[in-house]
């Protein structure tokens, strides 16, 4: 077993010189429910261009269209890259149709649902669209250019306020029959009748009830009625918003037992996810993505919710197992979506070529 503390070389925010960087290019677009990543990335994975737009969702899908469309012919024509960039990535959240191209009912953008996405931008920039899940995109950008850059299989956890992931098995995204492939915070580790409910309200047992940033909240404040002594008592009695899952950070860092009961217990709960994950696929490489990091690498409550989750892991399985799988935080940070949708893009233009 491997803990990688070594930073892979991050090519995304900073702003890579157009005139040192390596033609063709490629499109991350990484559609969220309040912002819209472009990210004009080079054939080495450097950022040439960057965009954010706000999503506006309200006003439409087509409306955000013409908007991101605006944006790319603006950059390519300002650096002087028109017929350079052969292929587009564009990435949304969940659920969705990936076949078809369409949004299916992403929860984050209700007006948006059924619209067929990748014809649309189709249409209006002429150029070939690979789509995928945003966590899947996220989960490529730290396979092609992050944690994952020397391995040919790997498995990205995002934590966040539910619990995203990303499978790659031999250079090849997990994407599924159903559009739902390496939707790893919905496998089970409770079967419980008695289980905790995921965030979105069904799927009793599963992950991301018990290891996403909301799980953190809901039983820390279960904790608290019960009449746990926590410096975060006096977060009780208001709404769900002034507790969380960063209060609870805080209060662990400053050595508060309940706080730091939540952090252990979201580190078993992973370690169980992760356990089930490494037995069906064996990657060697497991990465913890998303806010909900509890500090991440370099920060003793981060270092010490990592080597918990280690440990778990150690736990439940193999000897030789353990000894080939490295476990780590991803290091792309927000950039991951927009990477991994320019570097897909990259793969599939080379495919066709």
């Amino acid at each position: 077993m491997s803990l990688r503390s070594d930073p892979a070389p991050v090519l995304s925010s900073q702003i890579h010189p157009i005139e040192q960087s390596s033609a063709p290019y490629y499109w991350g677009i990484d559609i969220g429910g309040t912002g819209i990543k472009l990210g004009l990335v080079d054939e080495q994975g450097y950022t040439v261009a960057y965009e954010k737009i706000p999503t506006r969702e309200g006003e439409g899908a087509p409306a955000a269209m013409r908007r991101i469309a605006d944006v790319v012919v603006e950059v390519e024509s300002r650096l002087d890259v028109v017929g350079q960039v052969p292929h587009i990535g564009l990435g949304a959240p969940g659920p969705m149709d990936l076949d078809q191209g369409l949004l299916v009912a992403p929860p984050q953008l209700p007006s948006w649902w059924g619209f067929a996405i990748v014809e649309s931008l189709t249409e209006l920039l002429g150029r070939p669209i690979s789509f995928l899940n945003d966590a899947n995109a996220a989960a490529f950008g730290e396979f092609w250019i992050g944690t994952g850059r020397d391995s040919k299989s790997m498995i990205l956890l995002t934590l966040g306020t539910g619990v995203g992931g990303g499978i790659i098995v031999d250079g090849e995204l997990v994407n599924g029959v159903n559009s739902f492939g390496s939707e790893c915070g919905h496998i089970l580790v409770d079967p419980s009748p008695t289980a905790r409910l995921c965030v979105w309200g069904g799927g009793r047992g599963q992950l991301e009830a018990y290891a996403s940033a909301s799980a953190v909240v809901d039983r820390t404040r279960e904790r608290l009625t019960e009449g746990a002594e926590s410096s975060l008592g006096g977060l009780l009695g208001g709404s769900n918003t002034e507790l969380t899952a960063k209060k609870v950070y805080d209060a662990a860092s400053e050595g508060d037992a309940v706080a730091l009961e939540i952090v252990d217990e979201t580190a078993k709960w992973l370690g169980i996810g992760i356990t089930s994950l490494v037995h069906a696929l064996d990657p060697g490489v497991v990465t913890l993505g998303g806010a909900m990091n509890f500090g991440g690498s370099g920060c003793p409550i981060g270092e010490r919710f990592l080597s918990g989750i280690v440990e778990e892991f150690k736990s439940r399985t193999f000897e030789n197992v353990f000894d080939g799988t490295s476990i780590a935080f991803a290091n792309l940070g927000a950039d991951a979506g927009y990477l991994g949708l320019a570097g897909y893009a990259r793969k599939q233009a080379m495919k066709q070529s």
